[in-house]
């Protein structure tokens, strides 16, 4: 693939394999020189994984702040290492909530909290990741972290399961959610499957399974399923570079001057320096500061 292709793919990931597998076989098969993916989805959980090619991975951070859509669903009674039904059982408590129970304390998590990440994460203490730190049977803790939840639903229950729905903010871990819904109920609690089902702009309706891209081929992936990196930023301050002397600069992390009036999506407030995102034929090409007229890149795409 031409290295000068950028853009998003929309990947719904399976159970069963990492998100770094995943954006690994998708390099290899489709010769990308530079890929990454925005909010990691643990092996065991499904969903989306939003997926930059080339230079798109600068616009990484942008889609990894914007907030998530989940379903799990949660098992009462017991409780794992991991907080999930890949660890070790640690607690375990006859206690199953019934669902006026479940429903009167769900509310108690809306919002910023404070949230103690699984010990099974990436999370560093001293340097060192908490999942190898968990792998190597030593006994630690972890401080916790102010997280948004915006939303929560407890859907149904059945004998000892729960399945609720979610939207939250970047950060948020839902193994951390369902040990900690389970602990206010006076019992244990674990997440036993987990689905993602929204990243800002990315939705299930565009996804592709990981499966069926594999097997198309390269002109048909170019063509069809490459979202230009603009389309997949939610709520950004945009302008679109059409006078080539300005595209020229801007290649050479030049400064340029624009016109406000043409901002897409909201007024700017001529106060404060703001970050805008500047495009060409639907790709992003710059991001920086605007300053009254005088835009500064503080990076480039082209």
């Amino acid at each position: 693939m031409d290295e000068k292709k950028q853009g998003w793919l929309n990947i719904y990931k399976p159970v069963g394999i990492s998100s770094f597998s995943t954006i690994y076989k998708i390099k290899k098969k489709f010769n990308i020189k530079k890929i990454g993916h925005a909010g990691t989805l643990d092996p065991n959980a499904e969903g989306i994984l939003p997926i930059a090619i080339n230079k798109t991975t600068k616009l990484i951070p942008f889609v990894s702040a914007n907030s998530k859509k989940y379903n799990f669903k949660l098992k009462w009674g017991v409780q794992t290492t991991t907080d999930d039904s890949e660890g070790e059982v640690v607690n375990v408590s006859n206690k199953i909530p019934n669902v006026d129970e479940i429903n009167k304390i769900i509310n108690l998590f809306l919002g910023y909290i404070d949230q103690v990440p699984p010990k099974a994460s990436a999370t560093k203490v001293n340097g060192r990741r908490a999942y190898a730190i968990l792998r190597a049977k030593k006994n630690f803790s972890l401080n916790s972290k102010k997280v948004y939840l915006k939303s929560i639903f407890h859907l149904n229950s059945s004998n000892n399961t729960s399945n609720f729905s979610i939207e939250c903010g970047k950060g948020f871990y839902v193994r951390s959610l369902a040990r900690d819904i389970a602990h206010q109920l006076m019992t244990y609690g674990h997440v036993i499957e987990l689905k993602r089902t929204k990243v800002g702009n990315f939705t299930e309706n565009s996804t592709i399974l990981l499966d069926d891209l594999l097997k198309i081929g390269q002109s048909e992936f170019e063509f069809n399923f490459i979202h230009s990196s603009i389309s997949m930023l939610d709520d950004i301050l945009a302008y679109e570079v059409e006078e080539r002397d300005d595209l020229n600069d801007l290649s050479l992390g030049k400064s340029i001057f624009i016109n406000k009036n043409k901002l897409i999506k909201k007024p700017l407030n001529s106060d404060k320096k703001e970050l805008v995102f500047l495009s060409n034929k639907g790709n992003i090409i710059s991001f920086g500061k605007l300053s009254g007229d005088l835009f500064q890149p503080n990076k480039v795409l082209t």
